[in-house]
């Protein structure tokens, strides 16, 4: 008996004293902190005056407390509403850790595994060839380094959903051997969340608000912008003119649904400071293991290396050799490991990082697009402040180059259309380039007429279309959308049937449409039949049970017959060629075959 009690009469004298220990060493914490912070208020005044700051806010975690959290100008400018530390902002590409930490749950229930492929566990994945199906992980995914580059313009403003997107993966031709280069590619996060659905059967924010943001007591963390608009506390878009220091009020991004896992979570400094007080402490918060250690060592871990572009194209050493993980890079800053990822997204910019080893994190929310560099410069300042260093001049590095950059844009714009070709006209008249431009990927793009003029549609965006030269035709700069240029080209039977863009990191060839009812079964079953040669010979022309209709000669491969017009097709390889199936009342009673060198006809047997 004695024993048990003795230990049980000194427990309580321990931790007595170990909380009146780690009371004084908070409260000693709070005041060190204070004191290296001594001069940040008047130091991001500057800042703000300086960048022309419609609203920021900090926040910064030691340990495991939020030690500072303070809004700079507005949450909304139009209003003047103040940034507080309770201001729900767009986070975008900051989701990507909350995502990479989804998928390390499901590997730590062994549902999937890091660096097996992926299709061993999703046998739906498609990517674009069997080398990439054979090798393509998760880690490859979340890292950035399958060889495919970004192609942003598939899923932005776009209606696709997160399956769609998922099933676009196999049209993403790489550019890079796998494992050999960077290349950020938000689809592949997208595609992440979508695998997380199939795995655990929830959808990824199901998954990642049970799993994740429960748990950490994220209350305001909220996945649309129509959710966020709801909470009291929440950011207005606005940014400065591209010409001008005007700044003006723009829409937000709410197209965020498909692409949601790379994207799409809004939050605010005292739900993130959560987020970075449990990375800090090895998955654990509120006195138990939210995430398993293993994952968040996974998330750090390099995965691929990145080059010292900073210090080669500025010569600016601060920051060097960096690598990605999954959803965070790490790199030394100034000799102390940084964890760090950004996020951009029309109007919001925001930056959540930590110093493992000094226990130490920030988090900067930023509203307006030319502050997006801000991120990096009061993150950077914050540290050194912390780390007792001296204080390195990012902000008149940064904004000088910002202000360069904006104005040779102005000056760039003003000498747009200096290789017009004057006094050229259209090879056809309007009505002819009207019509829908498909890619398999990308999607659709619009030509439609409105009076006089083209009407140019992609995705969500609707920009009027003029003639520019020949037959190109190109639409205003729009501040927000931008400024778009197609050229059109014609088939070898006159008709104007592509339209071509440059997108992404290349141009992209867009086929006129062709209208769905020409490939249903019961159109195409009609054709189907025994057809003779002119020299007697006979050949079939067959419905495969996928749906495509061709042509089976004897000792010959398939020749599939793709619809173009009303009982017209053509053949993929030559598009000099055309098929037409020839009527007599409403049945078939022959086939041509119409090119260059003449017109065939096969009787129906």
């Amino acid at each position: 008996m004695p024993t048990v009690t003795k230990p049980m009469w000194k427990a309580p004298v321990v931790t007595l004293a170990l909380c009146v220990a780690i009371c004084q060493q908070a409260r000693a914490q709070d005041s060190t902190v204070a004191e290296k912070l001594a001069g940040f208020d008047a130091w991001m005044d500057r800042v703000v005056h300086d960048w022309n700051v419609p609203g920021i806010g900090v926040g910064i975690v030691v340990r495991d407390k939020l030690v500072f959290a303070k809004g700079y100008g507005y949450r909304d400018y139009g209003k003047k509403l103040p940034f507080t530390p309770t201001t729900v902002v767009p986070i975008a590409s900051n989701t990507k850790l909350f995502t990479a930490t989804a998928m390390g749950l499901l590997v730590d229930e062994g549902k999937i595994d890091w660096d097996k492929p992926v299709r061993q566990f999703v046998p739906g994945v498609q990517f674009h060839d069997d080398g990439l199906n054979a090798a393509v992980t998760v880690r490859d995914m979340l890292s950035h380094r399958a060889g495919i580059t970004r192609h942003d313009m598939i899923w932005y403003k776009s209606a696709f959903t997160r399956k769609e997107l998922f099933e676009r993966l196999k049209y993403l031709e790489p550019t890079q051997p796998m494992r050999t280069t960077f290349l950020y590619n938000n689809m592949m996060y997208a595609a992440s969340g979508y695998i997380i659905e199939l795995l655990s059967g929830r959808t990824w924010e199901q998954f990642l608000q049970a799993r994740i943001l429960q748990p950490l007591g994220m209350t305001s963390t909220v996945f649309s912008i129509d959710d966020m608009v709801k909470l009291p506390d929440h950011g207005v878009p606005y940014t400065e003119r591209r010409d001008s220091d005007e700044l003006y009020a723009i829409p937000y991004y709410r197209e965020a649904a498909g692409i949601g896992p790379a994207g799409s979570i809004n939050s605010n400094i005292r739900d993130l400071s959560n987020w970075l007080i449990t990375l800090l402490s090895g998955g654990r918060f509120g006195g138990r293991q939210v995430i398993p250690l293993g994952v968040v060592k996974a998330t750090i871990e390099p995965s691929i290396a990145m080059p010292n572009t900073a210090l080669e194209s500025r010569g600016y050493g601060e920051l060097l050799n960096a690598a990605y993980g999954m959803g965070r890079w790490t790199a030394s800053y100034r000799g102390h490991l940084l964890a760090y990822h950004g996020g951009d997204i029309n109007g919001f910019h925001s930056q959540v990082s930590c110093m493992p080893y000094d226990s130490a994190g920030v988090i900067v929310l930023v509203i307006g697009d030319h502050d997006a560099p801000l991120y990096n410069v009061v993150s950077y300042n914050v540290y050194e402040r912390l780390l007792g260093l001296n204080q390195t001049p990012w902000s008149q590095r940064l904004n000088d180059a910002r202000k360069k950059a904006k104005q040779a844009g102005t000056t760039a714009r003003a000498q747009a259309g200096g290789g017009q070709v004057n006094g050229t006209q259209p090879s056809h008249p309007l009505d002819d380039f009207v019509g829908e431009f498909e890619h398999p990927a990308y999607g659709v793009v619009t030509i439609s007429k409105r009076e006089n003029g083209l009407v140019f549609g992609f995705h969500t965006i609707t920009l009027p279309l003029t003639h520019f030269h020949y037959d190109r035709f190109d639409t205003p700069d729009d501040e927000q959308d931008g400024k778009w240029s197609l050229n059109f080209s014609t088939n070898p039977q006159g008709e104007v049937d592509k339209a071509v863009m440059s997108l992404d990191q290349a141009e992209v060839s867009f086929v006129r449409r062709v209208p769905a009812e020409l490939s249903t079964p019961v159109t195409l079953r009609q054709y189907v039949g025994t057809y003779v040669t002119p020299s007697g010979a006979t050949f079939d022309v067959a419905l495969k049970e996928d749906g495509t209709l061709g042509i089976n000669f004897p000792g010959q491969p398939f020749q599939a017959l793709v619809p173009w017009r009303p009982h017209r097709f053509k053949i993929k390889e030559f598009s000099d060629l055309t098929i037409e199936f020839v009527l007599e009342g409403d049945r078939v009673k022959a086939m041509t075959q119409s090119g260059p060198s003449g017109k065939y006809t096969f009787m129906r047997k």
